[in-house]
């Protein structure tokens, strides 16, 4: 409440990092978090995509998110799995043609020779009067927290960090020195 009341912008930006034990590499990218339901947070992605390979092979995740509004950042470990097909359908109902259009025409984090063939696929995406039809290669994750940093830069760097961690289905609450 308090990033929104500053206008954060974007307020649903999160960085996502992950590990692919293939290649022993973490990498991260930042997604747009979409639903908070109960202990679940929801993003959607091409499941084909690197990240969600990555997912796939190791369900530990961390994120990040910033609001520079506030000064605040907040950590999180936690587990990832895919939604449901139903959540993700329903989710695709509600989003506009044009992102419909782009999800159904990239194959995510590929290569191509050139930005104008991404725009002519998407163009004839945009032609399909299935925009609504959820691909099989899109959808849902979502991560369940069991530990949450919470940042607040001050003065001086005497910076503010307050944990809640999950142990034994108890949250612990303490203190970080900055």
């Amino acid at each position: 409440e308090e990033a929104k009341k500053a206008k954060q912008n974007p307020i649903n930006a999160i960085a996502i990092s992950s590990y692919n034990p293939n290649l022993r590499e973490v990498t991260s990218r930042f997604v747009n978090l979409k639903y908070i339901v109960k202990d679940e947070w929801t993003f959607f992605t091409n499941y084909q995509s690197p990240k969600a390979k990555d997912f796939q092979k190791h369900n530990q995740i961390s994120a990040l998110i910033f609001w520079e509004s506030i000064n605040v950042q907040i950590r999180i470990k936690a587990t990832i799995k895919k939604t449901s097909s139903n959540f993700s359908d329903e989710h695709f109902r509600k989003r506009n043609v044009e992102k419909n259009a782009l999800a159904i025409s990239s194959n995510q984090s590929r290569k191509v020779d050139s930005f104008e063939i991404i725009k002519t696929k998407f163009n004839k995406a945009l032609e399909n009067s299935e925009l609504t039809k959820r691909p099989d290669y899109w959808g849902g994750f979502s991560f369940t927290p069991h530990y949450f940093e919470f940042w607040k830069g001050q003065k001086f760097r005497l910076n503010s960090r307050k944990v809640f961690e999950s142990k034994n289905d108890n949250w612990n609450e303490f203190n970080l020195e900055p």
